[in-house]
């Protein structure tokens, strides 16, 4: 296993002393803050071992590991800073399909139902072949961006 040490700078230990001290922060960027003061091995601080790290801020060893390869490859600010996602997420409901819900929730409810209730229409969109499947939390949310109500 590659062995990752962690020398900082002294600017760099002021402004993790100030991330700790001030201001508010994720308790990620606090967790990171403290892993790398602990881990720091640079003449402004004593080092202290990957367990007793481990012991006193209640994470597991790959963590450390992880925070400190990150430092090493990727710099001070990347490590301090969350990724965003790159997760593309796709949409079930385009213009077609909400105009297609709209007017089944406008029409009259099926026989034995005072009103449409969500998993009705959910259920109804899919024997109807509008989608291959949808849930009644979708559907809600299409006719709550829509300010449809199904019940009126």
């Amino acid at each position: 296993m590659i062995r990752y040490t962690i020398k900082l700078t002294k600017t760099e230990v002021e402004e993790l002393t100030e991330i700790i001290s001030k201001g508010t922060h994720t308790s990620q960027t606090f967790r990171t803050a403290y892993i790398l003061l602990n881990c720091d091995e640079g003449k402004y601080s004593e080092k202290i071992t990957n367990e007793q790290i481990s012991k006193v801020l209640k994470v597991g060893m790959r963590t450390i590991d992880r925070v400190k390869k990150k430092f090493i490859e990727e710099g001070f600010e990347s490590v301090l800073e969350r990724r965003p996602t790159t997760r593309v997420y796709e949409n079930k409901v385009d213009g077609d399909v909400e105009a297609k819900l709209v007017t089944l929730c406008c029409s009259e409810p099926p026989k034995g139902y005072a009103k449409w209730s969500l998993r009705l229409l959910a259920d109804k969109m899919v024997e109807l072949k509008y989608v291959e499947s949808i849930t009644h939390v979708t559907v809600g949310n299409v006719l709550k961006k829509m300010n449809l109500n199904p019940g009126k």
